[in-house]
């Protein structure tokens, strides 16, 4: 008789998913400054500044309410979807009801429940790439098969509709547009914006796009939500944001999707089964952080402003590299190809991957290589931290590489 044939512990749908890298990255490089090395990271995509003063005090009236100590409905706060309605409309142009947005645990559910609602098994979705690290992997979990297409340095890190069109097949099914960008710091223009969000409609696509970037532009650069330049899309576009960026909230774990109300009713009894409601305290700071001021925003966007400059003029003096000036969120995308095959200390990096290992060893700097975002050749960088931190990690890495 034989045996049964070992069966692995882990499942091979979850066993394939990748570690998120920016994360592992700040992982290590708080373990590192734990066992007291003075590592500076600049990995995570975390603003610096604490979560502003009035959203702190609803939460903690809201924790004092005994209404807030039990279930609540699996979608969110009625009250909390109202008011992200009523926010879309003021900061995106696009009108919304209540019954169209779900409110989820943090961006991430966000996007994980989008895919899985929308995608069948071998359905194509075209990712505009370099990418944020998530997306790849909740297409993978869905079925999905996420589809790069690269646009590097040289058009800005913007895809154009030639390259669209030449990436799309017969189980193309949705297009992930995302500006400004996570990690390059691009924004579309508002023709650009509008342009692909027509050519997706005439091919009959979904359109998923992340919004949660759009309050951070510079250099009056603006923000255009592909749902308000190409209307005809609202039938078949889903929004995906969150307070975490905006409003310094990275840790109260609140975000949202928004769209078709049929989608959004898969969604949520998805979420029914997976989470259940968002944890009621963060629900009430996110309802007076949407229904509140920008005035704390435009703050820490002034600062970002000022980080991002000393970045790019910093990086930009380092042998081997070359960094575009982002238009938008908080992240330098630095093209670092010039600077691979060269020895420092005895290391002859041939990758962005190498690259990152040699700084972080040598410099004491956590940076996030371009592996975890699509090709070789790339480092980012969240300038979503200290100055001082900022300068000192910046002089460490020029000090390294100018050797």
């Amino acid at each position: 008789m034989t045996s049964p044939s070992p069966r692995s512990r882990v499942s091979r749908r979850i066993g394939s998913i990748a570690e998120s890298a920016t994360l592992a990255v700040d992982a290590r490089a708080k373990a590192l400054k734990a066992a007291g090395r003075p590592v500076i990271g600049f990995g995570a995509g975390e603003p610096d500044f604490p979560t502003p003063d009035y959203i702190v005090e609803a939460a903690v009236e809201a924790a004092r309410d005994p209404r807030n100590h039990r279930y609540s409905p699996a979608a969110g706060l009625p009250e909390l979807r109202q008011a992200i309605a009523d926010k879309t409309l003021r900061d995106s142009g696009v009108r919304l009801e209540a019954s169209q947005v779900l409110v989820t645990n943090g961006g991430k559910q966000a996007v994980y429940n989008t895919f899985a609602t929308l995608l069948d098994p071998g359905d194509e979705v075209i990712v505009p790439t370099p990418f944020w690290t998530t997306y790849p992997e909740s297409i993978r979990l869905a079925g999905g098969v996420p589809v790069e297409v690269f646009a590097g340095p040289e058009t800005g890190y913007k895809v154009s509709v030639d390259q669209l069109e030449a990436a799309l097949t017969e189980r193309t099914k949705v297009l992930l547009f995302v500006s400004p960008s996570n990690p390059t710091g691009a924004v579309y223009s508002p023709e650009a914006t509008a342009e692909i969000g027509r050519w997706a409609a005439e091919r009959g696509l979904w359109v998923v796009t992340d919004e949660i970037y759009e309050h951070l532009t510079y250099d009056g650069v603006p923000f255009t939500s592909v749902a308000a330049a190409v209307p005809e899309l609202a039938d078949q576009l889903v929004i995906l944001n969150g307070v975490a960026k905006t409003y310094a909230m990275t840790g109260w774990r609140v975000g949202w999707m928004a769209g078709p109300a049929d989608v959004i009713k898969a969604a949520a009894n998805l979420q029914s089964h997976a989470t259940s409601n968002v944890a009621n305290v963060s629900q009430r700071a996110a309802l007076a952080a949407v229904s509140g001021p920008l005035d704390a925003v435009e703050e820490m966007k002034a600062a970002f402003d000022r980080r991002r400059r000393a970045m790019v003029e910093g990086l930009n003096a380092v042998p081997g590299f070359s960094c575009p000036t982002p238009e938008g969120a908080f992240y330098a995308y630095v093209d670092v190809r010039e600077a691979l095959g060269r020895t420092y200390r005895g290391v002859t990096p041939q990758t962005s991957a190498e690259l990152a290992g040699l700084i972080l060893d040598e410099a004491e700097v956590a940076v996030v290589p371009g592996e975890a975002f699509g090709p070789s050749g790339f480092l980012r960088l969240s300038y979503a931290l200290g100055d001082e931190d900022l300068a000192e990690g910046v002089g460490r890495i020029q000090r390294l590489l100018s050797e």
